[in-house]
């Protein structure tokens, strides 16, 4: 492959559906100086699913905070047992009674629930992560046997060991990569249920940044025929020939699980944006044999597609259908996007054959008050909001996105620059860094692979050959987009990573951009990392005694530059493809430069929030071309500094700016959008305004103006419309606002929350040194802003707000709540008791006495009785005893519950410390059900039970200790 021409591919988003993506993601200023955009009238919609039988398993996890640790493992017969399968101890057992764990939903990142603590690692934003336990029950319907069932685990933070039915299946070391297990030999199906269980230690880190702790993506279980489409099996990455002609070449990768070679079709169809048209590839048929992998390929020729780019995010779906004998077996909907991209050393990066410069930000994946439990729409939200600053990428910092990341990116138009985590070509890390390719490799979004960030390495021989084989690695798996690593140092060393690369990229670099250019002139080149700018929204003046920086463009870390520095230093060289400015949202942790109290990062273009800091509009004057932009900064509410200069900027793209104060004008200046034009303007209350001009023609006005104290709260939606589908989330500003209705943007005061029809999952404010929880009803305003996340119920009806303050009005808002069927999801279990073994007399021709203990020390010995099994018929006689000692689940301990023997055959006797319960007289095996009273008190349960003449008897199915139903 040529290396100065990559070529583009694919993508998984909405090509199809009745979401169209916008346009102009700006909205329009304001004259009350509100500075969020206004609500929107649509609803987030998610892509078709890419999978359309895959169930959500997110709901009805059971949580133990901290470790639990395994019970000492002594003598010979418990050391034999230890070392079968199926035999786990502690909370990894079948039968460990979690009933009284707490329940919760994922995504979920126990972290941010916890308070900040100083003694906790700055770098996790203080917050202690430490150990925990997740476990949940499932239900498999008999129906499902012979089935291929897979569990798909998004990622879990951050070193996970994960049982199935006592069974390890799974020990994961990262907590970014996707972690897919087979259950389909351990499955069990009908009355009995599975367990999963998994221990996750949140002490191991990857990062210095704030990276959340549990089960923090989405969870899915994935049933599928005996032959079936492998997860991320379906290769659709279109090509663009040297002829000029498109094609979508495609490999789909089958697997099978049945016991005899199946023979199937592969068929593939392509469909596009309105009025495209349905385009067919030439079915295939293909022989797979039982246990193996065998790969379909199809060829796609498309005339003069419509291409994606960040202007015209243009979608096409690739439709994949698997059949035998005509039945559908397993299908894909794989949404891809057409266009061609290039590196040019000498001209920088080429889109679609035109030069683009790449406008892009690096940023961490939490949030205010979620953490890493992202909600699918606010991954939505925070694209737009990265569309509206006039970027058009974003690198994904340092590790695996969320698939909803991605989705955004490809159905708003955003390119990525998708990194890998850890830096390290051994098997382990190699198999990360391999699925982060398969999975995303589709997508049109993505256009660059980055195999690492910052590494002490980088510059040695060593480093060269592990970049070598990792960027063979990826480029095995996906040779249309190049491979990068962002360096900080070592790139003139004789032997370094920039030799393995096809795109070098530079972090903090300014100083080497020429003399690097120079050396190696053949050498595409691009700033993956800058400018490390720091400033604290709504603040006007730097203050670190009280970790405070200044929203002026004037702080930035001692290896970075400020944002128009850095940008200059990108916009002035044609070479350079383009830049990722540290970052597009600040993030929690790494405080930078600043220690206790300040727990999340000063580096944003944007607060913890979204919230713009006054960088946002300076990089949306400097980004975007298309439409004027001009904004004046700082607010204008200086009280007893009238008469002093304050210092004013406009951030505009247009020619000149005119500044009026009161009606008077002040002066006119030319633009230079690499630096911005400012003004000293003494102090009086009222009104600034700013006028601006193209060719002599005022195409742009802005204002701030002097507010009156706070009287009003007020709430902003992102959305006037909510899905009532139990997941569909949004932020909602909160500010406060004067008797003219206008935004006091020097509001700092604490306001609560009261919601029916939601529930509030998270709060924020924007200000690095708040320790107030981000969970509850209660947050400051910082600087006039606070932010609720909130979350709709299920069903039809109102999502309604409430906000209330100290002695301002109260705000009210009201989000109408539209009737959605959830996604196709697990059902919920509780935990249930399974009594599998038990101490069993032989068989005898009288009756047993109940009271009489049987011991059986050897769990595998004959006489050792079984739930499932049936023993008999034996000549010595009909009757024989079952027996154990019972302690039912802390929950059936505190308020009953029910006693199920399924299919039990024979006469019985059910007998409880003494006491005869019940009694079933007909011997056919049926099931029998004994009501257990609370009691904490360690119980005897013994079952007695003659066997029909000449048949077997015992317990031919579960028996189980079930919850009494919760009201």
């Amino acid at each position: 492959m040529q290396r100065r021409l990559f070529l583009a591919s694919a993508a998984a988003s909405t090509a199809l559906t009745p979401f169209l993506p916008s346009t102009s993601f700006a909205a329009p200023a304001r004259s009350d100086g509100f500075p969020m955009p206004p609500p929107r009238d649509g609803v987030f919609r998610r892509p078709a699913p890419e999978e359309p039988g895959r169930l959500l398993l997110d709901h009805g996890w059971l949580f133990h905070p901290g470790d639990v640790p395994m019970p000492a493992i002594k003598g010979h017969q418990a050391s034999y047992e230890n070392a079968k399968a199926g035999a786990a101890h502690g909370a990894a057992a079948m039968t460990y009674d979690d009933s009284d764990w707490r329940e919760v939903d994922l995504p979920h990142d126990w972290a941010i629930e916890a308070a900040v603590d100083r003694e906790a690692n700055i770098a996790q934003g203080y917050r202690k992560r430490g150990m925990g336990w997740y476990r949940r029950t499932l239900r498999l319907d008999p129906a499902l046997q012979g089935k291929y069932l897979e569990i798909d685990f998004g990622a879990i933070a951050t070193f996970a060991t994960i049982w199935f039915n006592g069974t390890i299946v799974a020990h994961n070391w990262s907590g970014y990569n996707g972690i897919r297990i087979d259950i389909s030999p351990f499955a069990r199906f009908g009355d009995a249920l599975n367990t999963i269980a998994i221990r996750v230690d949140a002490d191991a880190m990857e990062g210095w940044w704030y990276e959340g702790a549990g089960i923090y993506r989405h969870v899915w279980l994935a049933v599928r025929e005996p032959v079936h489409i492998v997860t991320d099996g379906v290769h659709c990455d279109p090509r663009k020939a040297a002829d000029g002609s498109w094609s979508v070449p495609i490999a789909v990768t089958l697997n099978n699980i049945d016991k005899t070679a199946q023979r199937v079709t592969v068929s593939a169809n392509l469909s596009g944006p309105a009025n495209a048209g349905l385009l067919n590839a030439s079915p295939v048929s293909i022989d797979v044999s039982p246990l193996r992998e065998a790969v379909a390929k199809l060829t796609i020729p498309v005339t003069d597609p419509r291409l994606w780019s960040p202007d015209d995010p243009a979608l096409y779906a690739v439709q994949i259908e698997v059949r035998r004998d005509g039945k559908l077996l397993d299908e894909r909907r794989i949404n891809i996007g057409f266009r061609t991209f290039r590196f040019d050393a000498a001209t920088g990066f080429h889109l679609n054959g035109k030069p683009l410069k790449i406008k892009g930000t690096c940023n961490h994946q939490d949030h205010a008050g979620v953490g890493t439990a992202m909600p699918d729409a606010l991954w939505d939200w925070r694209v737009r909001r990265l569309k509206a600053l006039g970027s058009n990428a974003i690198r994904m910092s340092h590790n695996a996105p969320p698939t909803e990341l991605l989705d955004a990116c490809d159905r708003h138009g955003l390119l990525v620059m998708n990194e890998n985590r850890v830096f390290n070509p051994s098997p382990e890390y190699m198999d990360q860094l391999e699925w982060l390719v398969r999975r995303d490799r589709n997508r049109p979004s993505v256009f660059m692979w980055s195999v690492f960030n910052e590494e002490p390495m980088q510059g040695s021989p060593q480093g060269y050959e592990m970049v070598r084989r990792m960027a063979a690695a990826v480029k095995a798996l996906d040779d249309s987009r190049p491979v990068t690593a962002a360096m900080n140092d070592g790139m003139f060393t004789p032997s370094n990573v920039s030799h393995a690369v096809d795109v070098v990229g530079f972090n903090y670099q300014i100083q080497t951009y020429d003399p690097y250019h120079k050396a190696f002139p053949n050498k595409p080149l691009t700033s993956s990392e800058d400018p490390s700018a720091f400033s604290t929204r709504g603040e006007w003046a730097s203050d670190k005694t009280r970790n405070i920086m200044t929203s002026y463009d004037d702080e930035a870390a001692r290896w970075g530059a400020t944002h128009n520095t850095g940008w200059k230093a990108i916009a002035e060289r044609r070479f350079l493809a383009g830049g990722f400015v540290w970052t597009g949202f600040d993030y929690h942790g790494e405080p930078t430069p600043f220690e206790w109290p300040s727990t999340s990062s000063f580096f944003g273009i944007m607060d913890i929030c979204g919230f713009p800091k006054m960088s946002f509009d300076l990089h949306r004057a400097q980004w975007i071309d298309g439409e004027p932009v001009l904004a004046l900064a700082p607010h204008w509410n200086w009280p007893g500094r009238e008469g002093q200069p304050i210092r004013v900027l406009a951030l505009a793209n247009v020619e000149r700016v005119m500044l009026i104060l009161n009606g008077k004008r002040l002066s006119e200046k030319a633009v230079d959008r690499l630096a911005m034009p400012e003004w000293q303007v003494p102090y009086a209350p009222g009104k600034l305004e700013a006028v601006g001009y193209r060719g002599g023609r005022e195409v742009a006005r802005a204002s701030v103006e002097t507010t009156g104290p706070a009287m009003a709260l007020r709430l902003t939606p992102d959305r006037r419309v909510m899905t009532g589908d139990g997941e569909d989330a949004q932020p909602i500003t909160l500010d406060a606002v004067d008797a003219k209705g206008r935004h006091v943007p020097t509001a700092n005061l604490q306001a609560g929350f009261s919601i029916s029809g939601g529930a509030i999952i998270g709060l924020g404010n924007g200000n690095p040194n708040d320790h107030d929880p981000e969970k509850g009803d209660a947050r400051k305003l910082f600087n006039g802003l606070a932010q609720v996340i909130v979350r709709a119920d299920q069903g039809r009806g109102p999502l309604r707000l409430r906000a209330t303050a100290a002695d301002l009005k109260p705000a009210s808002l009201t989000v109408d709540r539209i009737a959605a069927a959830p996604r196709a999801a697990v059902e919920r279990t509780r935990p249930e008791t399974l009594l599998n073994f038990w101490a069993r007399t032989p068989f005898s021709a009288t009756r047993p006495d109940p009271n009489v203990e049987n011991v059986v020390n050897d769990r595998y010995a004959l006489s050792r009785g079984r739930s499932g099994r049936l023993d008999g018929p034996d000549n010595a006689g009909r009757w024989n005893s079952y027996s154990m000692p019972l302690k039912p689940q802390a929950s059936v301990r505190a308020r009953g519950g029910v006693l199920t023997f399924n299919q039990l055959a024979g006469h019985a006797e059910i007998w409880i410390d003494g006491r005869k319960v019940a009694e079933k007289l007909d011997p056919a095996p049926a099931t029998l059900t004994v009501t257990l009273p609370p009691g904490e008190a360690e119980r005897r349960l013994v079952v007695l039970v003659e066997a029909e003449a000449g048949k077997a008897s015992g317990f031919g199915g579960q028996v189980v200790i079930r919850e009494i139903a919760r009201p």
